[in-house]
């Protein structure tokens, strides 16, 4: 809304703009300032035009975004781009001079400035003493290689309670000079880290709170995550990594997304209370030499490591990785809610020995009843014989259920009658239909064949059955 009111005022005719109409203009510098913040920098100072009023507001926004793709112009030569750009960034910080800034935020992807003029300009922003969120994203090209040497700078500041680093961007070169005691936010996307650098980073920030490490190009295979105060640890792998760590006693959320790694000598998450888990299946080759060689003893390392969670989330790749340690698969004692995405080429191999292992559960979600049905399914499925049908259900105490994507097959509600048989706790089941049109639930017979078969459900079940269309 905010936004929308500056750029009605900006394109507003000004010749209509008498000293009656111009309510905006009234408004206090700080509000004005405010509205500028929302505005890219580029933006923010054409307002110098309108009146004097504005003529140097720009100097006092509280957050000041550079980006070179606003200068970009095919028509226009590169060089002149280049200088344009440079200059632009010159002047507004020349006008900002040593005025107080909150945040801060570089994007120059297209190489129209040289290391020495980047340097500056985040020592410019960093030596004014605010500056609370910093985010860079930055792509050279020189002699030194194609990632930007991040300077030392950006570690050394009293302020910083956040910071974004962006593809492009080497840290390599300022482990040894940290200073960031107020950092609780830090984020590293695409940018090239040596491991044991890493971990000096990580020790010397006394408060950091969250890390996101986003397909980071590590420099060796072997990397150890510890903090005593981190409390949300995101991390996507891009490669398959050796040996992979976690000390942090102190976090509450996790998501881990990438290859199953070689080996977990340390996993310390005792206070955890969600996890997502998104481990790929390796490629054959690799998975048959994790079974000849590992056996299930690094699966079963990351899973017991985060055994005390309250709340688990497992995607359909994830199930096929567990199923690698379901002889000795870990105990979730603290285990209430249980999120399970499947596909319909992928197993839930690991389903009956995860579901007796959860003493405790009270929910269980399911995002997609359709999978591959395998004799390792056990007795989870209806679709085949067992002699122990229905056992690891009767062991599990889970009280609700919901049920996503259901698409009124036969299969499902074959699968949807085994729970309510076998689950002796259920007292609640929510089954939500496919948004899409293209099931059979689109067609009105079938609809009201499966409404009636769900009214059975209710009158001869104890538990109640609501399915949502």
């Amino acid at each position: 809304m905010v936004k929308a009111l500056s750029f009605v005022y900006l394109t507003y005719p000004l010749f209509f703009l008498s000293e009656k109409m111009d309510h905006i203009s009234n408004l206090p510098d700080e509000v004005l300032c405010h509205i500028l913040s929302f505005l890219t920098t580029k933006e923010a100072a054409l307002t110098s035009i309108l009146a004097k009023r504005w003529r140097n507001l720009l100097a006092f926004v509280p957050c000041l975004p550079i980006d070179d793709s606003m200068f970009l112009h095919p028509e226009k030569d590169r060089e002149d781009i280049r200088q344009s750009f440079i200059d632009f960034v010159d002047r507004v910080l020349e006008l900002q001079g040593n005025s107080p800034l909150n945040k801060f935020s570089l994007e120059c992807v297209t190489n129209v400035a040289d290391t020495d003029r980047l340097d500056g300009w985040i020592s410019n922003v960093l030596a004014r003493g605010s500056v609370s969120d910093l985010v860079l994203k930055i792509s050279i090209r020189s002699y030194q290689g194609d990632n930007y040497p991040l300077s030392p700078k950006c570690f050394e500041c009293n302020t910083l309670v956040s910071l974004k680093i962006h593809c492009g961007i080497d840290i390599s070169l300022v482990a040894g000079r940290i200073l960031l005691p107020l950092l609780k936010t830090l984020v590293l996307h695409s940018v090239h880290v040596c491991p044991n650098e890493f971990e000096i980073l990580l020790h010397a920030l006394p408060s950091l709170e969250e890390l996101v490490l986003d397909c980071v190009d590590w420099k060796g295979m072997d990397i150890k995550v510890s903090s005593a105060s981190l409390k949300t640890l995101t991390m996507s792998l891009c490669c398959w990594l050796g040996t992979l760590s976690f000390d942090t006693p102190s976090l509450l959320h996790f998501k881990c997304s990438g290859y199953i790694a070689w080996d977990y000598p340390l996993v310390n998450m005792g206070n955890l209370v969600d996890a997502q888990m998104i481990i790929f299946l390796l490629n054959e080759h690799q998975l048959n030499k994790l079974k000849q060689l590992r056996g299930p003893d690094n699966v079963w390392k990351l899973f017991h490591g985060i055994r005390n969670v309250r709340n688990l989330d497992l995607f359909p790749d994830t199930f096929e990785v567990l199923s690698l340690c379901s002889e000795s698969m870990p105990v979730f004692n603290n285990l209430k809610s249980l999120t399970i995405r499947s596909d319909e080429v992928r197993g839930w191999q690991a389903m009956p020995a995860l579901l007796r292992n959860c003493p405790h559960l009270e929910t269980l979600v399911i995002k997609g009843l359709v999978h591959q049905v395998t004799d390792l399914c056990g007795d989870v499925f209806d679709g085949i014989s067992r002699e122990d049908k229905g056992l690891s259900l009767t062991l599990c105490p889970v009280k609700v259920m919901k049920i996503h994507g259901f698409q009124g097959t036969m299969k499902e509600m074959a699968m949807i009658e085994h729970f309510l048989e076998y689950f002796p706790s259920l007292k609640e089941m929510q089954v939500y239909a496919e948004e899409n049109s293209t099931t059979q639930l689109r067609n009105r017979q079938v609809s009201k064949l499966v409404l009636r078969i769900f009214q059975l459900y209710n009158k001869f079940s104890s538990c109640s059955v609501q399915l949502c269309i």
